[in-house]
């Protein structure tokens, strides 16, 4: 099974990508593929030049590509979680494996808020202001190289919601690996 994660920052992507790998999953990211492009192009790798740089690619290479590049490398893998997923191409791009489910994490504006503050990541907004901005430039793309973190989640399979603590998060995720009852 290949899970693919979507969702706002501070959502809860990272915990679950964690918890899969903990469960014998193997972990990869749309933004991996970014990240080799800033590197070779000599940039430094934070969450502005992630965004450049991922509308970069996608602008000369269509907006499919980095889930293209992540599904051609891991064709051997049988159990894949990847984070990241910004786009409905990227998402239609993976779906080309039928085993593949895509997870929409949601959490409320303040409670995601609540946790970018604990977590204190570099290239995290250091107000509201800033926050609530970045959100609002991620939620519909203006072209087919920006992120569409809306119409993505539309095409969820899976949503969980995040709003509490780690163990109501553990147990909506053991319900994903749980074996059909059926």
């Amino acid at each position: 099974m290949w899970f693919g994660l979507t969702g706002r920052n501070a959502s809860g992507k990272t915990t679950i990508v964690d918890w899969l790998v903990e469960n014998g999953y193997t972990s990869t990211s749309c933004s991996d593929s970014i990240r080799a492009h800033l590197r070779q192009e000599g940039k430094e790798i934070n969450r502005d030049n992630l965004i450049a740089g991922g509308r970069a690619l996608r602008a000369e290479h269509g907006p499919a590509i980095l889930a293209e590049m992540l599904r051609d490398a891991n064709q051997g893998c049988d159990k894949l979680v990847i984070d990241s997923i910004r786009t409905p191409a990227e998402v239609e791009a993976l779906r080309e494996r039928s085993d593949f489910r895509l997870i929409e994490v949601r959490a409320s504006r303040e409670v995601r808020w609540s946790r970018l503050q604990s977590r204190a990541r570099g290239g995290d907004p250091t107000d509201w202001d800033t926050f609530v901005a970045q959100e609002e430039a991620e939620l519909v793309a203006a072209d087919d190289s920006g992120q569409a973190l809306d119409a993505t989640a539309a095409l969820a399979d899976i949503v969980i919601i995040n709003e509490d603590d780690s163990g109501a998060l553990q147990a909506s995720l053991e319900m994903l690996l749980r074996p059909d009852e059926s």
